[in-house]
């Protein structure tokens, strides 16, 4: 359970639901261009009883960091930084120490 996440691809979608309770968090569609595939939508679940959103800009970068350091098996550090940051910057306690948001950076919660 160390990254939290499930994913799987059926036909052009990857499914990520979160690990520990089974939902799905984000859905992403794919189309093949040339040497790979490009993300060309991507849902986001909404439910406030679910997952606590932390806005479009995060779920964009969390999705790609899901892909990229999980998936793909990627150090993705610059997506790991992107992601502390917008987590630091969401947080509401000033005073956690900076190994508190960086240790939860791919479990969607600052501090816990």
């Amino acid at each position: 359970m160390d990254e939290k996440w499930n994913v799987f691809v059926e036909a052009d979608v990857v499914y990520m639901h979160r690990s520990w309770t089974g939902h799905g968090i984000y859905e992403v569609s794919l189309a093949p261009v040339a040497g790979g595939r490009r993300i060309t939508s991507a849902v986001v679940e909404a439910d406030g009883e679910r997952v606590r959103r932390m806005g479009d800009e995060y779920d964009c970068l969390m999705m790609e960091l899901i892909i990229s350091a999980i998936v793909l098996a990627e150090p993705a550090a610059d997506l790991r930084a992107g992601l502390v940051e917008l987590t630091a910057r969401a947080s509401v306690k000033s005073d956690l120490p900076a190994g508190a948001v960086e240790h939860s950076a791919l479990g969607l919660r600052s501090g816990s």
